[in-house]
């Protein structure tokens, strides 16, 4: 049999002179709160990019990043912004997005411990006019294209600080994911119904309601450590070919040795680690013409609101629900691609699969995102109580405009958090092969047509492939990394 609702711990009214003045305090948060979550407001641009249209998803998103440039939400804008203009193939746009995210991300690094305390203090609002700090695998993600495009630009030697940044963001999201621990004890140490918030823990309703958010995930392997395989494998690839000496080939052996043991023994990793020990140990075999294609294809998971019911009842409260977020995975990708030479096809193979990465943040981070919730909303059902009971008290008419009014605020502040970069892609996967004599390789994304591409001149030559959708024709650029 189901258990009774919960009963809150009613919050100390308001002295009877002033209801009337909570309730102008309660509009004020209405009106203040922000009703759209970032999905919503971001719903015009994701749409131009899943079309394949990264001009206007670049301009788009780049005027929302420069309008607001110290706004709570200036660090997500930037990335999408730094994503779209790479994708569009401005380079130094790209960058300049990126940089900014990176410094707004330092700024709220150094100020961790004061940002926890504003969390704590913030359960009146919703999560989302919090500022966002960034996630780990998203400063990985920044740095990687950072690197990326210093290497389109033909600017190697920047791209070396970036790869070394984004190895040091792999050890910082290890100690970001204790912070998120930290997190969760310290609302639920301010929670104001640590009572009410334990029977809601263990209510199987609420509880069955979670598992469908979480259980989508069980399916997934996930990189131990925060690693992101395309990251470490980069690393290799430009530490081997772009190198200056023994110490780098060590590290290119390092990178790639960890990627092999995240994704397998595949043969172009193997390849290329033989080549990096042959160095290393001081051997002189002719390094053969080689041609890398890179692919990056479909859109990685992101986050969009569900609401569920906290199974309490309180009288003078209308609305007890709370707004979650959950992710939301997108198919139509193209699932690899085929380069055709003389020699014959070389199909791409899997290197990471950046859902696997956004899975594992979100799995790891939501145990924080349900105790935050669960005391926010505790904690305005209780308010709302005090100021509809203190305006009954004083006045009837008073009392049913306190309870439109206290329902309307809650609704407007439960608002779930689903601020995420949402324009990386689905999976990055990668082909290795000896560069054809004449010079051309012809790339086939699976859903469009084929592209004849002419290698530019070089020892180690890299073609880079965006594929947003399935059917749409493919981004490509080039570059020489030797």
């Amino acid at each position: 049999m189901r258990r009774p609702p919960h009963r809150l711990r009613p919050a100390p009214p308001p002295p009877d002179r002033a209801p009337a003045a909570w309730l102008g305090l309660l509009l004020g948060a209405f009106l203040t709160a922000g009703c759209q979550t970032y999905t919503r407001q971001s719903q015009g641009m994701t749409a131009a990019w899943s079309a394949g249209d990264t001009a206007t998803a670049a301009r788009d998103f780049g005027r929302r990043a420069d309008r607001k440039p110290n706004a709570k939400d200036a660090v997500v804008w930037r990335l999408e912004a730094g994503a779209a203009f790479r994708a569009a193939g401005n380079y130094p746009e790209s960058n300049r997005h990126l940089d900014a995210a990176a410094a707004r991300m330092d700024a709220y690094e150094q100020q961790a411990r004061v940002r926890l305390a504003s969390e704590t203090a913030a359960l009146f609002t919703n999560p989302q006019n919090l500022p966002y700090p960034g996630r780990g695998y998203e400063r990985i993600m920044l740095h990687t294209y950072k690197a990326l495009n210093y290497l389109a630009l033909g600017e190697t030697e920047r791209a070396r600080p970036e790869l070394i940044r984004a190895y040091q963001a792999q050890q910082e999201a290890v100690r970001q994911n204790q912070r998120r621990i930290e997190e969760a004890r310290e609302a639920e140490r301010a929670s104001t119904q640590p009572d009410a918030l334990q029977r809601s823990r263990a209510d199987p309703t609420l509880n069955a309601a979670v598992a469908g958010i979480t259980q989508p995930l069980e399916g997934f392997k996930f990189y131990a450590d925060y690693v992101n395989p395309f990251t470490v494998y980069l690393d290799g690839l430009y530490f081997l070919h772009a190198g200056t000496g023994g110490a780098d080939l060590e590290r290119a052996i390092t990178s790639l040795r960890r990627v092999a043991a995240v994704v397998g023994q595949s043969p172009w990793i193997q390849d290329d680690l033989r080549l990096a020990e042959a160095g290393a140990g001081g051997g002189t075999s002719p390094v053969p013409r080689l041609t890398y294609v890179l692919l990056e294809t479909g859109r990685a998971a992101s986050r969009e609101q569900v609401r569920i019911d906290i199974p309490i009842i309180f009288a003078d409260v209308s609305y007890v629900g709370a707004a979650f977020p959950q992710l939301v995975f997108h198919p139509g990708h193209a699932p690899n691609a085929t380069i055709t030479t003389p020699a014959g096809p070389t199909p791409t193979a899997l290197v990471a699969n950046m859902d696997a990465v956004v899975a594992l943040d979100f799995r790891d981070e939501f145990p924080v995102i349900l105790t935050k919730t669960l005391v926010s909303t505790l904690a305005k059902a209780a308010a709302g109580w005090a100021v509809n009971t203190a305006a009954r008290q004083q006045d009837q008419g008073l009392g049913l405009l306190a309870r439109l009014v206290t329902a309307a605020v809650q609704a407007a502040v439960n608002i779930a958090d689903t601020r995420s970069w949402s324009t990386l892609p689905k999976e990055f996967q990668v082909a290795r092969l000896n560069t054809p004599p004449d010079g051309r390789v012809t790339i086939t994304v699976a859903g469009s047509g084929p592209q004849t591409v002419s290698l530019v001149d070089g020892n180690v030559v890299v073609v880079y492939v965006k594929s947003i959708a399935a059917g749409r024709p493919p981004l490509i650029h080039q570059f020489r990394l030797r």
